[in-house]
């Protein structure tokens, strides 16, 4: 049985210099960028590489100033090891300007800047042409501090020091398809500038987004990276880790989601979850036929008088807990999964390419 560790070892082992990877939510992608993170360390302790991920997103937090009334509410930056490479972006301000302004924000910002070299930067306050000290949104603050980092990335604050390595963790979550785009276009440029000929350097990406994974794979398969860049699929089933390579096939969603439901058909082994991959199934479905919602599909495949019945059913078991394991599933429930699968396959005959190992 594979681990994070063992997973997070054979990424560093790689004589790939890019490594890009998918993954279901909490499959595990902040624990492979921790596990990384332990497993380069160097003899001193200090970090080799440089993190985004959820951990980074916890360094800003907000004080709302509540005791005078969000007068002075800003967000503030908690104290870290990050704290004395602040200055690249202080004595840069355009580097993170034009990060942010591809976001096209609603607002402007003050950095509140610290006497003390070693903090730097220990705030940002934001304001509106109407209004000062605003809070912008939970979407606008994960942008900000996405584009914070990448403007530490293109400073090379990390030079001599975290220089080893990027390891970027779930840049996207809910954004449009505009922003999915830019994010790319963000990461593109960063592996362009960071990743030379006979380089040491590891730039390594995880994603839930299926949009990004997309891009990413078909952008660097088609660039001078071509070579240099190991796509994989990070998967987990009864707690047992697994990273497939998909260096050598063209990665389709739908086709992917068919083969992971096809497999725990075949082995017996359906879990709540897979009712989420099976409404996603079929919300691809529906968006093909150019209908919003998945009774289309329900309908399309062979359902009729009991079409509202099963709708109903699929949308209960889909809502359930998102992680990967049993959760009160009834014997009716998976002879339902098993039954709208072959209807699917009986209608559309996709090819899934499941080996049944």
């Amino acid at each position: 049985m594979a681990t994070i560790e063992k997973i997070a070892d054979d990424i560093k082992a790689s004589k790939q210099p890019i490594t890009l990877i998918y993954a279901f939510n909490s499959t595990g992608k902040t624990k492979l960028s921790v596990a990384y993170k332990n497993i380069t360390k160097k003899e001193d302790g200090k970090h080799s590489g440089v993190y985004y991920n959820a951990y980074s997103e916890d360094l800003f937090r907000w004080d709302n100033d509540e005791e005078n009334e969000n007068e002075n509410m800003r967000l503030e930056i908690v104290k870290s090891s990050l704290n004395p490479y602040f200055s690249s972006i202080i004595e840069n301000p355009d580097l993170f300007n034009e990060k942010l302004a591809l976001y096209l924000p609603k607002y402007t910002f003050e950095f509140d800047k610290n006497k003390d070299p070693e903090i730097g930067i220990d705030g940002i306050r934001f304001s509106t042409n109407a209004e000062k000290n605003i809070k912008i949104s939970r979407g606008e603050e994960r942008i900000f501090i996405w584009c914070f980092f990448l403007a530490l990335f293109d400073a090379d604050a990390w030079t001599g020091e975290q220089d080893s390595h990027f390891f970027i963790d779930d840049p996207v979550s809910s954004l449009d398809d505009h922003n999915v785009f830019l994010t790319a276009d963000s990461i593109i440029r960063i592996i362009d500038d960071k990743i030379k000929p006979n380089t040491e350097k590891k730039i390594i990406i995880t994603t839930h987004h299926i949009g990004l994974f997309s891009i990413l794979a078909d952008r660097l398969r088609n660039s001078t990276h071509q070579n240099n860049t190991k796509r994989s699929i990070l998967s987990i089933h009864n707690e047992e880790l697994t990273l497939r390579n998909y260096d050598k096939d063209v990665f389709l969603y739908h086709l992917y989601l068919l083969q992971v439901l096809e497999e725990c058909i075949s082995k017996k082994e359906i879990l709540a979850y897979h009712f989420i991959l099976l409404r996603q199934l079929l919300e691809i479905i529906s968006s093909f036929l150019g209908t919003g919602g998945i009774k289309k599909a329900l309908e399309e495949i062979g359902y009729k008088d009991d079409l509202e019945m099963v709708s109903n059913q699929v949308n209960a078991l889909s809502h359930k807990d998102a992680r990967p394991q049993a959760v009160d599933l009834k014997p009716n429930d998976e002879v339902l999964l098993e039954s709208i699968f072959e209807k699917i396959q009986i209608k559309y005959k996709f090819i899934t390419h499941y080996n049944g190992k």
